[in-house]
Formats: structure tokens, sequence, C-alpha cells
């Protein structure tokens, strides 16, 4: 079953993957989004989010536990704006919505629904900074977990059982996990299988941007989508490999995009 299918409100969905099962985008915007999230949170209701980046269509094709545990989420976002333009160019119009602008929105509707938020990722110290900051954009926001995972953190190992166990036990019912993909994908999934009444939301290095360890591309940059080279130039030695990965499966996307569009306008 795809993605699309899991969700009980209108959307359009686009396949960015040329190779095996596609990888669908069931978000349209932002604001659609935080809409049937709020409707989640009154109803009780769990939801799990990821955000589909070049990078990790590269990875779903290598990791399959990676592209099962993105078939268990309940919504997938275009966080890229390669992924916005592969699907306008499959004739579906999604608007960008990266994990880490998600934070202090869906933190308000979690303040504004009397729902305390969890923190999974990075360390102590940085997490300890992210609830300042979020806290101090979002009043009376509850946080109700910090847990900051050893290095070498296996998501399906029996340290990730006793954490996932942790958190649930700390009554947090919306979950920020700041883990990098693959992992935070994979302990979201299980995190919801488990937990179906629990939040899950895979937000990278949005955690750090709260609390200014990292720091984001300036906004002119972020328009003009060149946030990747920002990101290049800030780390070379960790990066070029991943983004040379990234540009060389376009084309291929690409093609793949303009099939999907024929097929659909025969």
């Amino acid at each position: 079953m795809s993605v699309a299918a899991a969700i009980d409100w209108p959307m359009l969905s686009g396949h960015v993957t040329d190779q095996g099962q596609a990888t669908c985008v069931n978000v349209v915007s932002q604001e659609a989004l935080l809409a049937d999230l709020e409707g989640r949170l009154v109803r009780k209701q769990g939801f799990s989010i990821a955000t589909l980046n070049l990078d990790h269509v590269v990875k779903l094709r290598s990791l399959p536990a990676f592209a099962e545990a993105y078939k268990a989420h309940t919504h997938v976002t275009a966080d890229g704006n390669p992924i916005v333009w592969l699907l306008r160019l499959a004739g579906q119009r999604v608007a960008l919505v990266p994990g880490s602008e998600l934070v202090v929105p869906v933190a308000t509707l979690a303040a504004r629904q009397e729902v305390p938020v969890g923190f999974f990722g990075s360390d102590d110290g940085s997490l300890a900074a992210a609830e300042a900051a979020l806290k101090d954009k979002v009043p009376g926001l509850e946080v109700a977990a910090r847990i900051a995972p050893p290095m070498g953190f296996d998501p399906v190992g029996p340290q990730a059982d006793a954490l996932i166990a942790e958190l649930q036990a700390s009554g947090a019912r919306v979950v920020f996990l700041a883990l990098g993909a693959p992992k935070q994908e994979i302990l979201a999934a299980r995190i919801q299988s488990a937990f179906p009444e629990i939040g899950v939301l895979s937000i990278g290095a949005g955690l750090d941007f709260l609390a200014g360890s990292q720091t984001r591309a300036p906004v002119l940059v972020q328009k003009l989508a060149m946030e990747w080279v920002w990101r290049l130039l800030q780390n070379p030695g960790r990066l070029w490999r991943r983004y040379l990965a990234c540009i060389t499966i376009l084309p291929g996307l690409a093609a793949s995009a303009m099939r999907l569009r024929y097929r659909q306008e025969r």
C-alpha cells in the first residue's frame, strides 16, 4: 500500500524513484499538513512524518530497511527543491516543506492542544538549548522528554527498545527525532508501530538549528534554492560524495517524471 492510501484527506502524490517501488510525497502544503496533524492530536491519533530529499532517494535504493520504514510513514513531505521540481515535471504540484521548518508550527499545535512533546537525538547540551529556544517561541509548551542516545546508536537494537519505552513512559505524544537518515526514519517507524498514539517527526538538524549549534543558510540563499551549496561549503569533506551521488541520479529521475506525466496525460 502506498503512503498516500493511508491518509484520510485529499492530497496529491508524486513518484520520484525510477527503480522498484515508488515513494509517494503526499503532503501538498504545510498548511494542509498542520490541519491534519491538529485533527490527529484531537483524536489522540499518532502520525509519522518523513521529509524526502535527493539524499533519501539515493539511500532508498540501497537500504531495504530504510525503504520499509518510509512505507510505514503516514506523511511524506518534499524536503528539497529538486523533489518539488521533479514532481512538477511529473505534473504534480506540491509545496516545499522542510522538516526543520515544522518544529515551531507543530510545537505550537502541541501547546494549543496541551500535548507534551519529546526530543530525541543530538546531545544533552543541544537538547537543553533547543528546549529553551522552543519554549521562548512557543509559550506553554511542555517538554516531557529529552533523550540523547550515545554514539553509534542502533535504531533496531536493544538499547533502542529501552529508549522507546522511556519515551513512551514520559507521556510525550509528539516527538522530534534528530538522528539523521536513515536512523531517524527507521526509529520513527518503530515508535509508530509500538505506540500508535504518538506522533513522530524526523527533522534532521532541526533541533541543532534551534539550539544554535548549527547555522542554516541565509534566507536569500534559501530563496535562490542554493542551500545545498551553503552546506557543501561549510563541510566539503563530509558532503561532497553525498551531493555527487544526488546529482548523478537526477537525469534518471527527470526522465522517470516525464514518463509519468506522459502516461497521465494520455
